[in-house]
């Protein structure tokens, strides 16, 4: 094997300009992924996201319980519905002197509502801040 010193200095080359390091190309080796390799590291992310989506899940699932399913044993006031009456009526009958769009707020997320709609006969549980024996 030749010495890329003596490709340089050799002036008696015939058809060969003299060859210096910067002519010299140096290749990178391209990376390929095979099959499996996708399969890895598809397995690699989807794994993490599955586990994710499972522990959010069980999460969800807990908050839906709703009042009833809770462990500390509080226990909250229920109204129910009214023909005719609104949230925001039920809100300002439970507490009178508090915001009403603060205890709208407290209403729908304590009972899981995906609107402020209420149908008669409903069945509310009341945020324990603002229960009273008022309705």
């Amino acid at each position: 094997m030749r010495n890329l010193s003596s490709l340089s200095s050799n002036p008696h080359r015939k058809g060969h300009q003299g060859v210096t390091m910067s002519t010299i190309a140096f290749q990178q080796p391209h990376l390929r992924i095979t099959r499996r390799g996708r399969a890895v590291l598809t397995f690699l992310i989807a794994v993490p996201l599955a586990i994710g989506a499972v522990v959010t899940g069980i999460g969800a699932i807990g908050a839906a319980a709703g009042p009833e399913g809770t462990s500390s044993g509080a226990s909250f006031q229920y109204v129910t519905v009214q023909s005719g009456e609104s949230l925001w009526q039920v809100a300002e009958t439970v507490a009178p002197r508090a915001d009403p769009r603060d205890v709208v707020a407290g209403i729908v997320s304590l009972n899981n509502l995906s609107s402020g709609q209420v149908e008669p006969g409903q069945r509310l549980a009341i945020p324990a801040q603002y229960s009273t024996d008022s309705h």
